[in-house]
């Protein structure tokens, strides 16, 4: 049996897809490794990448923003679900533990981000954090570019949305609240599991699920417009929570609950599966059949307007406890568009007073 790191999501380090060759784990050392009670602790690298770009262009009719914006490539909160871990493998990587444990830093971002602004040609739109990997992971504590991103916003007002696992946020609360006295602003905290054994397994670095929704009641208190998304939804594994979680969004001042469903694309099924084996071995046939209903006989479904929903009748089921909750808990009001009209460039509001 090979020896599982404390605090990581994936039980593996698939090859990668992209590269033409690979290098095989050397088990009799793993092995050893256990049976002397020894362990390999895989820590965090941190890799400094400069792009040239960072605002990125969301085609997708599923997703409520124009662009995307990701300081960091990779997550070490290790969410074993995580849609995003196929996008390591671009970077040479796999989507294993590397994604968890090879974090590749974008230093340049607040700077690249000034940039995109002060062109001519930039429409103003809003710009969702992250989208791909969480904007507030662990590392964002020391080297504060979502920080940095949330000051260039509010210096030349444009709106910006917030999409996290983690109740760091509550750090930058003080940019969050001016944003948000301008209307430039939309918090979401994903909340997948009341029961901390459980997110210690699926989601082994994020914040607990008290520490978000103290993050949601902190927000709400201090007029940050914020919501609830349980994502994802897993049959079996968290889908009896969904009254519950909506129950506390409400006690804690959101304003609407949203969800998506499971879908497990590309290697992310094999680890899954894994997952599974490891933590669940009892009901793993049952949550895999599941899933494959809320996708039509298959783990992933990459569709458009499907993919985030799932489709037949246990998808209508789960979707259909998301409007009972919805309207029980008043988490359903009206969505007040993000103010556009505030924007302005480098060096224009003091050209406005002449």
């Amino acid at each position: 049996m090979l020896d599982q790191n404390h605090g990581r999501g994936a039980q593996s380090n698939p090859q990668n897809q992209f590269l033409a060759q690979g290098v095989e784990a050397d088990l009799e050392f793993y092995e050893h490794l256990h049976l002397s009670g020894d362990s390999l602790k895989q820590k965090t690298s941190y890799l400094k990448v400069t792009p040239k770009t960072i605002v990125n262009k969301v085609n997708s009719p599923d997703l409520p923003f124009p662009y995307s914006m990701n300081p960091y490539q990779g997550c070490e909160h290790g969410c074993i679900y995580c849609y995003a871990r196929n996008s390591h493998e671009y970077w040479g990587y796999s989507a294993g533990r590397d994604f968890e444990s090879k974090i590749l830093v974008k230093n340049n971002a607040a700077a690249l981000l000034r940039k995109k602004f002060d062109s001519k040609n930039w429409v103003p739109a809003p710009i969702m954090l992250s989208g791909n990997t969480d904007c507030y992971q662990p590392i964002e504590r020391k080297l504060k570019i979502t920080r940095s991103i949330l000051q260039v916003c509010l210096e030349y007002r444009h709106p910006v949305g917030l999409i996290t696992k983690n109740a760091m946020l509550l750090r930058d609360l003080d940019i969050l609240k001016e944003l948000a006295a301008l209307n430039l602003v939309r918090v979401v905290l994903s909340i997948t599991t009341l029961n901390e054994k459980l997110r210690e397994k699926l989601e082994p670095r994020t914040s607990t699920a008290g520490l978000r929704f103290n993050a949601v009641r902190r927000l709400s208190e201090n007029g940050v417009p914020v919501s609830v998304m349980m994502a994802p939804v897993i049959p079996n594994i968290n889908s009896s929570e969904i009254m519950k979680i909506a129950e506390k969004a409400a006690d804690n001042g959101a304003k609407h609950l949203y969800h998506t469903v499971v879908r497990l694309n590309g290697v992310i099924g094999q680890l899954f599966e894994e997952w599974l084996d490891e933590h669940y071995p009892d009901r793993k046939e049952k949550v895999l059949h599941q899933i494959e209903e809320l996708h039509g006989g298959q783990l992933n479904d990459s569709r458009f307007s499907t993919r985030m929903r799932g489709e037949g009748e246990y998808a209508d089921h789960i979707a259909q406890m998301f409007v009972m909750a919805r309207k029980k808990y008043k988490l359903d009001g009206p969505r007040i568009p993000m103010d556009t009209t505030l924007f302005r460039r480098a060096g224009e509001s003091q050209l406005s007073l002449f």
